[in-house]
Order: C-alpha cells, then structure tokens, then sequence
C-alpha cells in the first residue's frame, strides 16, 4: 500500500467524508418510514433476524460489522454467492428477500455504516474477511493502487461496468482504477449510474 494519491485527491476525502455524513443523515431521517417497513416486513415474511450482519475488510483492511436486510433463510451457507448456482441461491433466497434484492432495498441499512465512517457511498465493495473469498482479496492486494487505500462503497466503479458479475480479477482491477482516479467527478458519475440501475434505466457500463 505504497501508493501516494495527488495532492487534489488526498484534499477531496474529508469532503467526501463529509458528504458520506450529511447524505447518509439525510437519508437515514427521509427514508426512515421505508426502513421501518422492510424491517417489519422482513420479520413477518420468514423466521430469523432482521438485519444479517457479517464481518468486512474496510480501509487498509481493518475489520468492520457489515449490515443489510436479511434476505436468505437462516439456513443458508455463508459462502459468497459466486461459489452457489443460479439454482442455489434462488432455493435459498426468501420471496421477499427476492424483491428487496432485485430492488437493492437490502442494502439500506448500510446507510448506518456510511454514517459511522466504516464505509462511503461511493468505493470499492467491501470484501468478505473468510478464506471463501479470498481470492478477491488477494486479487486486490495484487494490484496498485490498492483498493484498500480507501473506505468501501454502497456503490462503486467495478458495480456499473459488472452488473453484479463475480469476476474476482476484473473487479479488483476496476476498483484499483477507482483508486488511482478518485474524485468528486467520478464519485459522481458512479452515484447516478447507481440510481438509475436501481430503476432499471441503466444496466452498468
């Protein structure tokens, strides 16, 4: 993790941060009516907890508690789902966990995460800590810059040219990209490629 980011770049992260701080406020308060909704929801529709936690590897790998709304039966192996067929992860997966994933309302209770300062809005995904995924891990030590220069992401550069693909090598090339090209611009364009996906309007790039 040698690598030095520009003067410009290392200036654009506390106001980064501080986005990450109003906007997930912000958003936390306004959509608070639908948190609470999902989070009933997700009770009601299947037996287990609300939120499924999990350890990540945030900024230069330190270990932070991931949160989203539980979408697959307590049952479920925690493997990532590239090591599962289409088939599998369909079984596991509860009917109401299909539509908050389909429509990523899974991922809002990561709001509280960009809050406390484990992740951003925008960076790389965070990767699981567990020897299943460690080929990504170690696909992202590989590269430079490392993507563990900087804060995980709600949403990132490898997301809007994937699509959500399991291409270990690609995706951490793509978040080393991010990395060394980090501004508020490119921050920026991933955000609304992100929104409009969410809609359907864009497929990633």
């Amino acid at each position: 993790m040698g690598y030095k980011m520009k003067f410009c770049q290392r200036a654009y992260l506390p106001f980064k941060r501080g986005i990450d701080i109003f906007g997930s406020a912000l958003a936390i308060l306004l959509l608070s009516p639908l948190l609470l909704i999902c989070a009933i929801l997700t009770k009601l529709t299947s037996k287990g907890p609300i939120l499924f936690r999990q350890n990540r590897l945030g900024k230069n790998e330190t270990v932070f508690p991931f949160v989203k709304f539980r979408s697959m039966r307590t049952d479920a192996p925690q493997i990532p789902p590239s090591e599962m067929s289409i088939e599998q992860q369909k079984a596991l997966v509860t009917k109401w966990g299909q539509f908050i994933r389909k429509t990523s309302l899974d991922e809002l209770p990561q709001l509280f995460n960009i809050f406390l300062g484990h992740m951003s809005f925008i960076g790389p995904r965070p990767g699981q800590t567990y020897d299943k995924e460690g080929s990504l891990v170690d696909a992202r030590r590989s590269h430079v810059p490392s993507p563990y220069l900087v804060k995980p992401g709600l949403s990132g550069y490898a997301q809007i040219h994937l699509h959500r693909a399991h291409d270990v090598d690609k995706k951490a090339a793509d978040d080393s990209y991010y990395v060394k090209h980090i501004s508020f611009f490119l921050d920026a364009k991933i955000f609304i490629y992100s929104f409009l996906a969410v809609f359907g309007v864009a497929k990633g790039r």
